[in-house]
Order: C-alpha cells, then sequence, then structure tokens
C-alpha cells in the first residue's frame, strides 16, 4: 500500500486509472449502443513522417484496435513502473524521481507493446469487412515508411482508405529491377496476400 500511495508512483497509479476509466466508458457506450473502441479506430491519424510513422507501424497501429494497444501500453507500464521502484526501494530504502522509474518503464514497455500487438493481430478474428477494406486498397497510393522495399522483400508503407481509414501494409515492387526506399510514394496495383501489396511508382506524385 505504501507503495501504490508514494508521491513518487503517480505516473504508474494514473495509468491503472485512466485504464480503468476506459473499462467503464466501453462498457458504457456499449450498452447505449456503439463501441468506444470502434469509434476511436475510425478516427483518422495525423499525418507524420520518417521516425514517428515507423514507429507507428512498429507498434501495430493498423493491424490491432488501438483502444487494445492503449491499454496494453498502460498496463505494461504501470505494471514495469511498480516493479522497478519495489526493486529501488528494497535496496536503496528509498523511492525513485518519477522521471527515472517513468523513462526506464517506457523504454521496456514499447517493446512489449511491439510483441504483443504482434500476438494480438494474429488471432484478432479478421471480419469480411476488413478483407473487403484491404482489397480496396489497390489503386490508392502508399508511402513507404520503414525499409526498402525489393522483389519479394516488401518494406512496410502507411495508406488511407477511402473511408479515411490509414493502414500499414507491405509493399513490393512489381519487377526486379526497381527499389522503393523510405518516403517514396508507390501506386498500389495488386493485392498479393492479406495486407501484402505489389506496387509500381507513383506516376503522379504531385497528387499525393
Amino acid at each position: 500500500m505504501e507503495l501504490l500511495l508514494a508521491p513518487e508512483s503517480w505516473p504508474f497509479a494514473l495509468s491503472i486509472i485512466i485504464v480503468m476509466l476506459i473499462g467503464v466508458i466501453e462498457s458504457v457506450t456499449l450498452l447505449i449502443g456503439f463501441s468506444l473502441s470502434g469509434l476511436i479506430d475510425h478516427i483518422n491519424l495525423i499525418d507524420l513522417d520518417g521516425w514517428a510513422d515507423s514507429w507507428l507501424g512498429w507498434l501495430h497501429v493498423g493491424r490491432v484496435p488501438m483502444l487494445v494497444l492503449l491499454i496494453l501500453f498502460l498496463t505494461s507500464f504501470a505494471f514495469l513502473g511498480f516493479a522497478f521502484i519495489a526493486v529501488f526501494h528494497g535496496m536503496v530504502g528509498a523511492f525513485p524521481s518519477p522521471l527515472l522509474s517513468s523513462g526506464l518503464s517506457l523504454l521496456f514497455t514499447l517493446p512489449i507493446v511491439h510483441v504483443g500487438g504482434s500476438a494480438i493481430a494474429r488471432v484478432i478474428p479478421k471480419d469480411e469487412t476488413s478483407a473487403v477494406e484491404l482489397n480496396s486498397l489497390v489503386g490508392h497510393v502508399a508511402v513507404i515508411v520503414n525499409g526498402t522495399a525489393r522483389l519479394h522483400y516488401p518494406a512496410q508503407a502507411r495508406v488511407r482508405s477511402e473511408q479515411g481509414q490509414t493502414f500499414y501494409i507491405h509493399v513490393e515492387p512489381d519487377s526486379e529491377n526497381v527499389v522503393f526506399v523510405t518516403g517514396e510514394s508507390v501506386l498500389l496495383v495488386k493485392q498479393l496476400s492479406g495486407s501484402k501489396f505489389s506496387g509500381i511508382a507513383n506516376p503522379r506524385p504531385d497528387l499525393l
């Protein structure tokens, strides 16, 4: 109890409170006929470039419901934070500063979200609507956000659907002598399988 009530524990106590509030709000919204998770997933993401956009894809944004990722992040952050504070207090007899404990917890939370998000993405049901939405991305322009794409070696890309939803997919060129690099825009010409597409260099980059 001393650990939970310590002023130095406030970032992690706040994370637990937010998780509980999310649970309450989601329950209430379901009772009145809509889902908070579904509402959040249909909100357009802010356009980001470079490393920030790459991090979103690495954390499986667009493949796993945002609310699930948020709960996974907050829960992992709180658990790691309390664990670190307990170990630190047991060793030196004092509580660490919130800045130190939060920084270390965040450092280990992100890989947990990446691994956990990957596992969740493999087991969540893929309904017909999602499949249709992915198929409808053919003809859209995607932007490579992480890696270099070669034939049979796709790179991660960001694309927005007609409904304004942002998807993180994998794209490879449709011919052997073409390479797509980070930041390059690509016209999707074929869905190879699931979230994997082939594409060509965007013939009208001025329209992106």
